[in-house]
């Protein structure tokens, strides 16, 4: 599958993720399906994905046509079956078993070509593909939130990968206006390995008691970040953040440096999850 071959793109999962792949690829051009089981997830995406045009017409960025372009190249749909593409990209809970399920149903209704493109922070692409037929057309496609905005793209190859697969991906994140970045198959891949300590020993200092939230933040700030690490949880998902980390304490055989949070757990069970929730390590409005 080549670039110039991709006409219709599918997106599985409209959660915050799903829904910024959506607008972009709508944006661009291209016919776009927003999946997802929930309704209400499907209406709040489209709501969404409606106030980010807008915000970009009053910023200037954007036009009231291309803004009705957009919205007119997106579907919204609870139903597989119109999932006919040539490339779908999955933005799921971080759950290995979840995301073979859905690209083996997803592989049932589609030509052996279709690109199964994942939007995964730390599983590993080659397990994604272990059980998927035709699984040289499986590859890591990694946005970073808010996805609309951010410009880095991690394309990742798995063991069975085809070259070309990544290439395509590569060219299509630039159509995108992306900035790709090609990387190996590895837990976390580049981004997520190397931020997953400024996650977990701010966690360990909160622990630990050596300084509060606001503190710890304040201090990252002043060190030249611009976010410290509980304010960019929150703006994330607290609960995306916890099951990267998880995620990633498994893949490399529960070495201590990257297990997770008591604390973060907590915010989790109890629906802290961040600006999303309207509570997680601060409470917004």
């Amino acid at each position: 599958m080549k670039l110039e071959d991709i006409k219709v793109i599918g997106v599985v999962g409209a959660g915050t993720m799903g829904q910024g792949i959506a607008q972009i690829c709508a944006q661009a051009g291209y016919t776009t399906i927003l999946f997802d089981i929930n309704a209400q997830v499907l209406e709040k995406a489209k709501t969404t994905i409606t106030q980010n045009l807008d915000k970009g017409i009053e910023r200037g960025k954007l036009t009231e046509a291309e803004k009705k372009t957009a919205l007119d190249n997106l579907t919204f749909t609870g139903d597989t079956l119109q999932l006919s593409c040539q490339l779908i990209v999955e933005a799921v809970v971080e759950r290995l078993e979840v995301k073979q399920s859905i690209f083996k149903e997803l592989a049932s209704i589609n030509p052996a070509d279709t690109i199964l493109a994942s939007n995964t922070s730390s599983i590993p692409i080659t397990q994604i593909a272990a059980s998927i037929p035709n699984p040289e057309r499986v590859v890591g496609m990694h946005f970073f939130n808010p996805a609309h905005i951010m410009k880095l793209v991690e394309v990742i190859s798995g063991a069975a990968t085809a070259p070309e697969t990544a290439d395509t991906i590569k060219a299509l994140a630039l159509k995108l206006g992306k900035t790709p970045v090609m990387a190996k198959d590895s837990p976390g891949f580049i981004v997520n390995r190397v931020a997953r300590h400024f996650y977990v020993e701010g966690l360990k200092l909160l622990e630990e008691g050596v300084a509060d939230v606001e503190t710890i933040d304040k201090l990252m700030q002043a060190s030249g970040f611009k976010m410290g690490p509980f304010e960019l949880m929150d703006l994330i998902g607290v609960d995306t953040n916890y099951s990267v980390t998880t995620s990633m304490f498994e893949a490399f055989h529960y070495d201590s440096k990257f297990r997770p949070s008591r604390i973060q757990q907590q915010k989790v069970d109890a629906g802290h999850h961040g600006r999303k929730s309207g509570k997680g390590f601060y409470t917004y409005e």
